[in-house]
């Protein structure tokens, strides 16, 4: 068992002491005073620099760990190797993208993907990369291409901090399948808590069959308003565009043109 520094939360208060670590678990000495089997924890989280550890033995418990970058990285790669999670070994892509737009060109990195209780880490030798599935916007089966050749993939969209990144998962199709069933089931009901009550209400009413101008005649909201809820239920992935309503307004032309139909009528 190796000891490395870190900082643990206990009793509002970080406390400064070492952690012993193994291919098994990790010991906190006291006052804290508890061992932790790598097998026993079902949640991983990063945010500032702080490592949020979710456990369940007797009871769940969690654990807020500060450490230097080099003993995070390693904790990281210690935890998503043999926590109790969901895994595959796949190629994947993680995209920045502006307006639903890629910026870049991306390689296909080899790694393992690990699905825990709040996110989906994409581990490789060199980094660990978390996106919450808070944060998961759409989970859909796609195409590509790899060497001219198609190929089935799973893709993800999600936002951070404001920005649109899409991930892209292949592997060989029965995984990729069971994949993509698991992800759509831990995400199950995330998306309707980012609708408030008037875009609930919008959802009801697509359903029902109403268009764009029966919504805003029954909600008594203008056409921009509707927009922008339309926009975030598209976001969302759990609508589609069916038709695009086209706002007409005459030019000097037209005008002209209707003031020559009117003058003729009056003859």
């Amino acid at each position: 068992m190796k000891d490395v520094p870190v900082k643990i939360k206990h009793r509002n208060t970080w406390l400064v002491t070492t952690m012993g670590i193994s291919p098994t678990g990790f010991v906190i000495p006291a006052p804290i005073n508890r061992e932790v089997p790598l097998a026993s924890i079902i949640d991983l989280a990063e945010k500032h620099r702080t490592l949020i550890v979710t456990s369940k033995q007797e009871i769940e418990t969690t654990l807020k760990i500060k450490s230097v970058d080099k003993v995070l990285n390693i904790l990281k790669k210690l935890i998503l190797n043999s926590c109790d999670a969901f895994r595959i070994v796949a190629y994947f892509k993680l995209m920045a993208g502006r307006s639903g737009v890629q910026v870049g060109d991306t390689a296909w990195e080899k790694g393992t993907i690990v699905v825990v209780s709040t996110g989906i880490w994409f581990v490789t030798l060199g980094r660990q990369v978390c996106v919450p599935l808070s944060g998961v916007k759409a989970i859909e089966l796609a195409k590509t291409s790899v060497k001219g050749k198609p190929m089935d993939m799973i893709q993800i969209s999600y936002s951070r901090s404001g920005h649109a990144i899409t991930g892209q998962v292949l592997c060989p199709l029965p995984a990729l399948q069971e994949f993509y069933v698991f992800l759509k089931g831990a995400t199950k009901g995330i998306e309707i808590h980012e609708l408030d009550a008037s875009d609930r209400q919008v959802a009801m009413l697509i359903y029902s069959g109403a268009d764009s101008r029966g919504i805003e005649n029954m909600l008594n909201i203008p056409q921009k308003q509707l927009d922008v809820i339309y926009d975030k239920i598209l976001n969302l992935g759990i609508a589609e565009v069916v038709a695009t309503r086209r706002e007409l307004q005459l030019t000097t032309k037209g005008i002209s043109f209707i003031t020559n139909i009117t003058e003729s009528g009056k003859k």
